[in-house]
């Protein structure tokens, strides 16, 4: 940390950072709906008042994934009205923009000359406002297309398995101090810990060395947001996972303000993490001072400057164990309700007396969590209906915990309404739940699943489980068919078993609703083709496994164009060879429901040669290779499993 003077503002790179606004956060309640947007013009204004060089947001920029449209027309005005302006920029960005700025302009927004931008802003995306969808979008795309910020850190990971991502800095060059600043928005913390432990997983690109400007001079700055708490060291990422060559690292996703560098030991670098502009969890944590930080950086020294936020709405926290309290009798509950009053008047009088110097005052927040071993619990919505229009979260000034027994483990059952408490619920997902319950899942990983239901639910992704399915079915498609040598199955004792399996699901569909099926539509294509599955009327072309099976999934697509069946059955070479079978007729339902059809050996062979023919006279071919390739699938895992076992 530099102690020197940094008079020569022509080399002083001036950077004002916050992370976790959270736009948009509690915007239908009539009292708080409009903190967010205030402490992030708060933000805004700190930068055109310090004058700075760019403001740099750690990701959390909005509260959720898919903000509505009133946050987003207040989160472009305040752009607006800060980020757009004649002042000249007076650093430039050197190194190839089209690698760190994954749009299709390929460059910083201050570079376009139909734009006048005079307060550059970077920022990467967190958990919240992280991409999502086919296209793999967030809601920073919208304000990044509008040429109102650079987002960077964006990382195209594979499906499944542990995928690899590659850093490109952002190099920035003012007078003689250059900046590398990396940037890496949120990936699932088990993920991003097994690839940070994986060797060549996570690659750093550094600069290269130029005559005058060796690597060492540059300063290294990385952006990330990820869970720094170590509740769980697979649900976090350590800060000895990172490299030594970087100098400073802006932390978000941790809410609690501890905007003081702290140098990492053995490690060489410092660590900021400015925390939350807005209170999303009435802990303990969220009640300190919130600030953004004020970096200065000339060559390889820098100097932070921590600035306080005024407009943030006043918390007040505190904890309160009745047992300890010797004026409160445990079969009176009028004196625990005294008390309680007591501590409330307490803690509104201490905002008031704070805010004084404040030019508006807000009504604050209180939250008092109270230890109620050995007393019964209160109404939390009754207690603050005394206090409405007196704080501004009457409704749940209270929460009641119950401290464990003695003799009882950590591992023990917590009590309700300590389980109920979303502020310090760690995320479950399904990972988490098949391991603690020893499941096996057969045919989906694990955390491909929790993926798809973490974008499901989080994300309103409707199509987050059809992706995951696809993903897989594709894999299980390339290892079927670099297997098909070793996997010696007769392919009619699998269709005569998908037949049956066809046959089942029929008459599990006949007690669903349509609505229910969605997921299920290729099954459904094939319940109106069961007939063809039987034994006695019909037969079905046989295929090898170097087929081309790539019209699988557009199964769903070609049942809106239309149902068409294949005329045939399981053992069509057996019959063609058969005279007396040769000539049957054999019955086809398509598009003429009185068209009849029928099958020989050539123009079964000709039928198998053309891959086009196939798709289109002959759709539901794919639709009971789907299923062969299926039961291949799950009998290569059930021979695998049981070499391993032995």
């Amino acid at each position: 940390m530099g102690d020197s003077s940094m008079e020569d503002t022509s080399s002083t790179l001036r950077v004002l950072i916050a992370t976790d606004c959270h736009l948009g956060y509690m915007e239908k309640d009539e009292i708080r709906r409009f903190d967010s947007f205030q402490a992030f013009e708060e933000i805004c204004s700190i930068a055109e008042q310090k004058q700075v060089d760019f403001l740099l947001l750690g990701g959390d920029l909005f509260h959720e994934n898919k903000p509505s449209r009133s946050t987003l027309v207040k989160t472009i005005e305040i752009l607006r009205r800060y980020c757009l302006n004649d002042n000249p920029v007076q650093f430039q960005v050197v190194s190839d923009q089209t690698m760190n700025f994954q749009n299709i302009f390929g460059h910083v927004n201050y570079e376009d000359p139909h734009f006048n931008v005079g307060l550059p802003v970077f920022t990467i995306h967190g958990n919240h406002d992280d991409p999502a969808g086919v296209d793999n979008l967030s809601a920073i795309d919208i304000l990044s297309t509008c040429n109102l910020v650079n987002y960077f850190g964006k990382m195209v990971l594979g499906g499944s398995g542990v995928g690899q991502i590659t850093l490109y800095p952002i190099l920035i060059r003012k007078g003689t101090t250059s900046l590398a600043l990396y940037g890496l928005g949120n990936i699932r913390d088990e993920r991003l810990n097994r690839m940070f432990q994986t060797p060549h997983a996570v690659q750093w690109m550094r600069p290269q060395a130029q005559e005058g400007c060796p690597v060492s001079d540059w300063f290294n700055i990385l952006v990330l947001h990820q869970n720094r708490i170590k509740t769980n060291p697979k649900n976090a990422i350590n800060e000895h996972f990172l490299p030594r060559f970087l100098d400073f690292i802006v932390w978000g996703h941790e809410h609690e303000c501890l905007i003081d560098p702290q140098e990492v030991p053995g490690m060489g670098f410092h660590i900021t993490q400015p925390g939350s502009s807005v209170a999303t969890s009435l802990i303990d944590g969220e009640a300190k001072p919130k600030h953004v930080l004020l970096l200065e950086i000339k060559g390889s020294q820098y100097r932070p400057t921590k600035i306080p936020l005024k407009s943030v709405r006043p918390f007040e926290y505190a904890e309160v164990v009745l047992k300890d309290e010797p004026d409160i009798d445990p079969n009176d509950q009028a004196s625990v309700l005294e008390h309680l009053d007591k501590i409330v008047r307490n803690l509104i009088e201490k905002s008031r007396k704070a805010s004084v110097s404040r030019s508006e005052l807000k009504l604050p927040l209180v939250r008092i969590k109270v230890d109620y071993s050995g007393f019964s619990t209160i109404n939390p919505q009754r207690f603050g209906q005394k206090y409405v229009g007196k704080v501004a979260n009457p409704q749940d000034i209270l929460i009641f915990t119950k401290a464990a027994k003695k003799r009882q483990s950590v591992e023990d059952k917590i009590d309700d309404s300590e389980r109920l408490r979303p502020e310090e619920l760690n995320q479950q997902n399904i990972e988490a739940l098949v391991a603690e319950n020893n499941l096996k899942m057969e045919i989906l990983p694990v955390n491909d699943l929790d993926i798809a239901l973490h974008d499901f639910v989080n994300k309103d992704d409707k199509m987050a489980f059809y992706s995951c399915l696809q993903y897989n079915l594709d894999e299980t498609r390339n290892k079927l068919s670099s297997e098909a040598d070793k996997l010696k199955i007769e392919e009619e004792d699998i269709i005569l078993k998908v037949g049956k399996c066809i046959e089942e699901r029929v008459k599990e569909r006949s007690l669903r609703s349509k609505e229910n099926m969605r997921i299920t539509s290729s099954s459904q294509n094939l319940q109106d083709n069961r007939g063809r599955i039987t034994s006695g009327s019909t037969s079905v072309n046989s295929f090898s496994d170097e087929e081309d099976t790539r019209q699988m999934l557009s199964i769903s697509k070609a049942a809106g164009r239309g149902r068409k069946v294949l005329s045939g059955a399981s053992r069509a070479s057996h019959d063609a060879s058969d005279p007396g079978k040769s000539g049957s007729s054999r019955r086809g339902r398509g598009r003429d429901s009185s068209s009849l059809k029928q099958m020989t050996l050539d123009a079964t062979m000709k039928i198998r040669q053309s891959e086009s023919s196939v798709a289109d006279q002959h759709q539901p071919l794919h639709q009971l290779q789907f299923e062969v390739l299926w039961r291949k699938r799950w009998n290569f895992l059930q021979v695998k499993r049981q070499k391993d076992m032995k």
